[in-house]
């Protein structure tokens, strides 16, 4: 990929890379392991951003 880069595609990529982290686990307890799995989970392999 390009090193010089639109702004908003940057800022897309910079949400999708803060988005693809696991729950806390102080979410999983206070919970009651209701939310153990982020919807947002992305592997780099398996799905590709549309930006």
């Amino acid at each position: 990929m390009a090193r010089n880069k639109p702004h908003a595609r940057k800022m897309r990529l910079a949400r999708a890379w803060k988005r693809n982290s696991p729950v806390p686990l102080w979410v999983v307890i206070r919970t009651l392991g209701k939310f153990r799995f982020h919807p947002h989970i992305r592997n780099w392999r398996r799905s590709k951003l549309k930006v």
